[in-house]
């Protein structure tokens, strides 16, 4: 049976209106380093499986005790090759077993991993984001999973003359990883070396309002956030957990809570590389059916899609629910309707639910600073802080809270950006986090936190009220589901809100385009009703007067994309500014009244 730490919230509300919460429980110590994590194992269960890919019809996995010995032999490698504690590692590729005894192996002795998005290399015109984190790190090696696969990235003059290392498929003046195994040095030196305050790893942050900035993670950030899931989640250190994951390990989520929650608690990373992508989610299905987890971690989306699936296959359905502690989903809240259809699942498979829940976090954060570990029973609930975290509540403009937040998984500064550092934090030494909070229950404070979206998102009419752009978009994409992807809200100094919808591919079938935006046809109608049902009886603010279709997707190549996959609004309603104004001022027969 899954157990759970209750929640015991210490409150104190200022003079000013800001309310500071704290946890009440006590602080587990956590271990210096990541590598503390791989010896503890590679000691006491050193045949247990910590990393597994697919190969052929099954899975080829390393074990812990092969795990260490690979790490070691890689981070002599490194050092033989004239690498220096402090020097960036760039992997430009996905996840994989080679990736993470590379990132390892650079944290043992003191070397800084960069993971970035494998799309920044394969896609042809997002080669310009690959170019300004090289320019921002200046990596002393590269890596890359398959010298064939990412060779005209490799090809890039901003990476010829340095090392470059690849899992297979060298090619001109590239080394394999394999090679680095074979090569001797003194790395226990360079490990004594290796401390709380070392920087682990440099992630990117998203860039959904900028360019990405990089986040020095240091180990204490690391170790900190997985000692406070000791405390919030007992069930892990109940049983070593298991993942089948796709998260991807540039980004916090997937690279530094899921791999790192694997290997602290000892247990078992098993890869999947598929996706909830039309092309890539069937080798999802896939492994889930090969191998179940004692933990879920997905986006709503891919939960959606599972269910959908386990609807087809009981037999999956078994499987996936049959050892779960815990599913988390993350990114976006989950729906009601998804919510409630994997809990009824649960229940026609085994006797007690697991723990369905998420938490709030970012980048910067390490990941998570607030859990929901108790039972919510409903969707969107951020929960409470974890232990060392303390989370300020600051009155913001348009009402509610911006959240601020101070701990020992918090970040101290970001790669060569004094100033944005100084803006980061306030005269307190808090984290502005940019994302606004509201208590469940203003009167008790166990209940939890409600994400109530981004302070940027937000932007006011020529009337002065204020647009809560976050939410709206979430009813917006409910109220048109299927025929959204996604919505961009428009209206910033205008007299009404419109939308600008990012199309599912049967919407926009056997429409025709007109700079830019699709002309609507018969599916006017349909959108129109459906919006005029969402606004009834709403105030301005949440009242979406017009919407037009967009033809052209949002580019990954023009930072429309983030390298999470989210839209980077800003930049979106910049480089069509065109469009909103044809939205708003100069409409034609792609605009689209509700009435």
């Amino acid at each position: 049976m899954t157990h759970y730490l209750a929640h015991d919230v210490r409150r104190e509300d200022r003079a000013d209106g800001a309310v500071l919460l704290r946890s009440g429980h006590e602080a587990v110590s956590p271990d210096r380093k990541t590598a503390d994590w791989l010896h503890r194992w590679a000691g006491h269960t050193p045949d247990a499986v910590f990393l597994a890919e697919r190969s052929g019809a099954g899975w080829a996995e390393l074990r812990y005790d092969a795990a260490l010995e690979r790490v070691r032999a890689v981070a002599a490698g490194l050092l033989a090759r004239g690498l220096m504690p402090g020097d960036r590692i760039l992997i430009i590729s996905g996840n994989s077993v080679n990736h993470g005894v590379l990132a390892l192996a650079a944290q043992y002795v003191g070397l800084v991993p960069v993971p970035v998005a494998e799309q920044y290399s394969l896609i042809p015109g997002a080669l310009k984001q690959l170019r300004y984190v090289i320019g921002l790190i200046d990596p002393a090696m590269v890596y890359a999973e398959d010298g064939a696969q990412f060779a005209n990235a490799l090809a890039m003059d901003e990476i010829t003359g340095h090392r470059i290392v690849v899992g297979r498929n060298p090619g001109p003046g590239m080394s394999l990883l394999a090679d680095l195994e074979r090569e001797t040095a003194d790395i226990d030196t360079a490990a004594k070396a290796v401390g709380p305050e070392t920087v682990a790893k440099i992630l990117m942050t998203s860039g959904s309002t900028s360019n990405p900035k990089g986040v020095l993670t240091t180990q204490k950030m690391l170790c900190a956030n997985q000692a406070q899931y000791t405390r919030a989640l007992p069930f892990l250190s109940e049983r070593p957990p298991r993942l089948v994951d796709w998260l991807p390990w540039n980004h916090v989520f997937g690279g530094s809570n899921n791999f790192n929650q694997m290997l602290a608690f000892g247990g078992a990373l098993y890869i999947d590389g598929g996706k909830p992508a039309p092309a890539l989610i069937g080798k999802t299905f896939e492994n889930n059916r090969l191998m179940n987890g004692t933990i879920a971690y997905n986006v709503p989306v891919g939960f959606a899609q599972l269910r959908d699936e386990m609807r087809r296959d009981p037999a999956l359905k078994r499987h996936f629910f049959a050892d779960l502690d815990m599913l988390f989903y993350a990114g976006a809240s989950l729906p009601a309707d998804v919510w409630r259809d994997l809990s009824d699942m649960a229940a026609e498979v085994r006797d007690t639910q697991p723990l369905i829940t998420t938490c709030w976090g970012m980048t910067e954060t390490a990941p998570a600073c607030i859990f929901q570990h108790v039972p919510a029973n409903l969707p969107g609930i951020i929960g409470v802080p974890l232990t060392g975290v303390t989370v300020k509540l600051v009155p913001a403009d348009g009402g509610g809270h911006e959240l601020r937040v101070q701990g020992p998984n918090v970040f101290s500064g970001y790669l060569g950006n004094p100033e944005k550092t100084a803006e980061a934090f306030d005269e307190e030494g808090f984290f502005r986090t940019g994302d606004k909070v509201s208590l469940v229950d203003a009167e008790d404070p166990n209940k939890g936190l409600r994400f109530d979206g981004r302070i940027a998102e937000e932007f006011k009419l020529t009337t002065g009220i204020w647009v809560p752009a976050s939410d709206l978009r979430l009813e917006v994409l409910a109220a048109l589901a299927p025929l959204a992807a996604d919505v961009v809200l428009t209206g910033e100094g205008r007299g009404e809100v419109g939308a600008m919808i990012v199309p599912s591919p049967a919407l926009v079938q056997g429409l025709d385009a007109r700079d830019g935006a699709c002309l609507p046809g018969e599916q006017a109608e349909e959108i129109a009703k459906r919006l005029s049902r969402l606004n009834a009886g709403r105030g301005s603010a949440t009242t979406v007067a017009r919407a037009l279709i967009l033809s052209d997707p949002p580019s990954m190549a023009d930072g429309e994309v983030t390298a999470k996959g989210n839209l980077n609004f800003r930049k979106i309603l910049m480089l069509r500014a065109e469009l909103v104004t044809r939205l708003h001022e100069d409409p034609d027969e792609a605009v689209i009244f509700v009435h």
